[in-house]
């Protein structure tokens, strides 16, 4: 038996990892790289069959934020040429879902607004949203809306969210190294809030900021530790005006090690493709279905991203479907 059907066989087990063999997952051998794949779709397919999951964010505020994540266009150091709004009414946010739910096929929603954390008014104003979005479309609603307490996550519960992002992004060693304005521990404490509140979480991580292997595996770790719900795992797209402009191509070989680690950790965990999908994998961009179930569609927050019916297709190309 292969090391990669022995890992798949350990994980639909409900065993456990060791650091090494996670390391080991990492640095697969390319000629080995089919068979990892076959492992880790063995374990996607027992929890979610061929379903993929479809997401579209709404970039409800860009910029105007005082953070200075430095991979982001919309931190307040970066001079990317970008849109500037403030919090979209109920009406553009209400579209966003409608055009979500009819055209792009959507199952999850994706309402995210730039800065530290939201006021109390725009819990009010994002939960009246919510309730009217809830009453006419099937969807789930996540929120990413950065740091905030047990009480404002608690009040998004009650208006119908079902998730709330928060990423960690990277290892609490590197951190630091990508944002000064807040800390790793401020993030953990956010996850942690939303769990008490009893959402569900989201929470993953950026693949190429500068990292090392084990900031990655740390990550993983982190994540699998923390018991998160879904799992967007992003590679970084480097955006002009951002001090990680010229960071290089995340290999789509890489990227594909990596979403296997994480399907691996978290068997029946929702595992998303995220951000820079298309940009670092790019005609290789169908091979993430075999060990992540989820994708987004229609663009990132300032980067444009593959339209919703080219996706449909590949999904249907490749014998997938569409979760509904």
């Amino acid at each position: 038996m292969s090391v990669y059907r022995e890992w798949s066989d350990r994980a639909l087990s409900g065993g456990t990892f060791s650091r090494e063999e996670a390391r080991q997952c990492m640095q697969t051998p390319s000629d080995e790289l089919d068979e990892l794949m076959s492992a880790a779709f063995r374990v996607r397919e027992a929890a979610w069959g061929r379903k993929v999951k479809i997401c579209v964010l709404n970039n409800i505020r860009s910029g105007l934020c005082p953070e200075d994540c430095f991979y982001c266009s919309q931190s307040r150091i970066a001079t990317s040429d970008i849109s500037v709004y403030p919090l979209k009414t109920m009406e553009e946010i209400y579209e966003g879902a409608r055009v979500a739910h009819e055209e792009a096929k959507a199952k999850r929603y994706c309402v995210v607004a730039s800065g530290r954390g939201p006021t109390w008014n725009e819990i009010d104003h994002l939960s009246r949203c919510i309730r009217k979005i809830k009453a006419d479309f099937p969807l789930e609603i996540c929120c990413s809306l950065g740091i905030m307490d047990e009480h404002k996550a608690a009040a998004l519960k009650d208006a119908g969210a079902g998730w709330i992002n928060h990423n960690l992004n990277s290892s609490e060693r590197f951190y630091p190294q990508i944002c000064t304005t807040h800390t790793y521990q401020d993030r953990v404490d956010t996850v942690r809030a939303v769990q008490s509140a009893g959402l569900k979480t989201c929470s993953g991580g950026i693949v190429g900021m500068g990292e090392t292997e084990d900031d990655v595996l740390d990550l993983a770790f982190a994540i699998q530790s923390m018991d998160i719900n879904s799992i967007p795992v992003n590679f970084l797209h480097p955006i002009r005006g951002t001090p990680l402009a010229d960071r290089p191509r995340t290999a789509w070989e890489m990227g594909l090690r990596v979403l296997s680690l994480f399907r691996l950790l978290n068997p029946k965990k929702d595992i998303r493709a995220a951000g820079g999908r298309e940009f670092n994998f790019g005609p290789e961009s169908c091979r993430v279905f075999y060990p992540a179930n989820s994708i987004f569609v229609e663009g990132y927050l300032t980067t444009p991203g593959q339209k919703a019916r080219e996706a449909h297709r590949m999904i249907e190309s490749l014998g997938f479907e569409i979760e509904t």
